[in-house]
């Protein structure tokens, strides 16, 4: 087994100091909820988190947007499950969401806020939703 250096520790350091403030959900405009219970993590939700992380990571304006996990959501059948709560729109429960699937949710839901309708699991009426200003 190799040695890290100094240097290596505190990239490290640095690299984990980041990906733990995306949980942090004070002062956030949005929260990003994955079911990482058992049944979540078997069908890929740890995968699907770490997805997230990254691909906020790419997008310096989605900086507020914290990344959370949470227990069970009771949805065994359509693991990994993500709940997405954004300013102006409603929260919106995804299923079925594998780790090639962040960056449509990522760009469209959250740049766009648009709602990626084949992955929906649970959404308020239609006539609660009010459209995003550009």
């Amino acid at each position: 087994m190799s040695k890290l250096t100094l240097e290596a520790l505190r990239k490290l350091r640095e690299a984990k100091r980041n990906e733990m403030a995306r949980r942090e959900s004070d002062g956030t405009a949005g929260t990003i909820l994955i079911g990482m219970g058992t049944c979540g993590i078997a069908a890929g939700a740890r995968e699907t988190f770490d997805a997230f992380v990254e691909a906020l990571a790419a997008h310096p304006g989605l900086k507020h947007v914290a990344v959370r996990q949470t227990g069970c959501m009771g949805l065994c059948y359509a693991e990994p499950t993500v709940e997405i709560a954004m300013p102006g729109m409603p929260t919106v429960l995804y299923g079925r969401v594998k780790a090639e699937g962040v960056p449509q949710i990522v760009e469209e839901h959250l740049l766009k806020g648009r709602l990626v309708s084949e992955r929906v699991l649970d959404k308020p009426a239609v006539d609660l939703m009010k459209p995003r200003k550009s």
